[in-house]
């Protein structure tokens, strides 16, 4: 979703010749991956709205797990992992209707900005049928040849009506990062920049930022994950305060809401 709403084996995974590095801190099962500051900010895109040749200069990459990652450059792969996309809601309620988070009527919980329906991270029992599927994406990431991992809406718990809490989305987080290191993927935290050191100790690596000039959070991530910070800014404003203030150490981009490809109404990108 383009728009935000306000160990078994040591991981060695690198964001190629100019993105975030993460190198492996231990070959304990539990143990952390480090993150490595790279030498250069690495110029970025986000294609969620449809793949397409990168800019100039582009060496990373975020696009949904339904295209191919972008041939030699470090690409991220996009999963809705706390909610269901509308286009799939037929297909979960056909085979997993009891992982939809409903309310005390029954009526399904849903993000009304995106008509997206909760999934259901309340129970251990629930998260673990949901990183059953989720994991399995994944997997599919990791098989089609992206580098990194970006699971969606962790703060979906701000929209459930105290149905769910930061804690339940943390538990999935934490079987959700699992999966990833097990799959040699590194794995970003979306936004939430609430978390704190919460996110890194749940095993995420760096982080994807939406609007964090817009709201002034982009400290909140930097505090956390160092120059390991994505910065997707969707106002020119925005943009130009975020180039001005973090753009020295972080990689900023500035698209359109939509997330839209080149040639079509709306289209916009711009980096610095």
């Amino acid at each position: 979703m383009p728009f935000p709403r306000h160990r078994h084996l040591a991981l060695l995974t690198a964001l190629a010749a100019a993105a975030v590095v993460l190198t492996a801190a231990g070959c304990a099962a539990t143990s952390q991956p480090a993150t490595r500051i790279p030498s250069a900010v690495p110029p970025f895109d986000y294609q969620l709205g449809g793949a397409y040749p990168p800019p100039a200069g582009v060496r990373v990459v975020s696009r949904d797990r339904g295209d191919r990652p972008a041939a030699g450059l470090y690409s991220i792969c996009y999963v809705n992992a706390y909610q269901a996309q509308p286009q799939e809601l037929d297909w979960w309620r056909a085979n997993h209707d009891d992982l939809l988070l409903r309310d005390a009527a029954g009526r399904y919980v849903v993000d009304r900005d995106w008509n997206e329906t909760l999934l259901d991270v309340s129970t251990d029992a629930r998260r673990a049928a949901l990183a059953g599927i989720v994991g399995g994406w994944i997997d599919g990431c990791a098989a089609a040849g992206f580098r990194a991992v970006e699971p969606d809406n962790l703060d979906s718990w701000t929209r459930s009506g105290g149905r769910l809490t930061q804690a339940h989305a943390l538990a999935f987080a934490r079987l959700l990062t699992a999966r990833a290191h097990a799959r040699h993927l590194a794995i970003a935290q979306k936004n939430t920049a609430e978390l704190g050191r919460s996110g890194r100790d749940a095993g995420f690596d760096f982080a994807v930022a939406e609007q964090c000039a817009r709201y002034g959070e982009c400290a909140a991530y930097t505090a956390v994950y160092g120059t390991s910070v994505l910065v997707v800014e969707y106002r020119r404003r925005d943009f130009d305060t975020a180039c001005a203030t973090v753009g020295p150490s972080l990689s900023v981009v500035l698209r359109d809401r939509n997330v839209s490809v080149p040639g079509t109404r709306g289209y916009l990108y711009d980096s610095c």
